[in-house]
């Protein structure tokens, strides 16, 4: 099968470019993986989610991103909606 992988393909496109990519998207036949924080673009494109969430757990969700947020707060209740700070382990030799 065909796998497209693409970086935050959304970034600097105006409009007519986006829809252009949707469009190329919808009718490509295979498997696009994208890393995106472009949440529309993800509601709109993304049929299943793999998230990467806190303490190293990863989510696998078949929907759009609307729909895995609202899962990922029935699941980990309303602390899972407030910001949360990155912190960061030293690393040791």
């Amino acid at each position: 099968g065909n796998v497209l992988l693409l970086d935050e393909p959304t970034n600097d496109l105006d409009t007519e470019t986006l829809a252009a990519l949707e469009d190329a998207l919808e009718a490509y036949a295979g498997c696009a993986v994208i890393i995106s924080h472009d949440r529309m673009f993800l509601d709109r494109m993304a049929t299943h989610m793999l998230a990467f969430e806190g303490d190293a757990h990863v989510e696998w969700f078949e929907g759009n991103f609307e729909e895995y947020e609202k899962d990922k707060l029935r699941r980990l209740g309303a602390e899972a909606a407030a910001p949360h700070r990155m912190t960061h382990k030293r690393l040791t030799r």
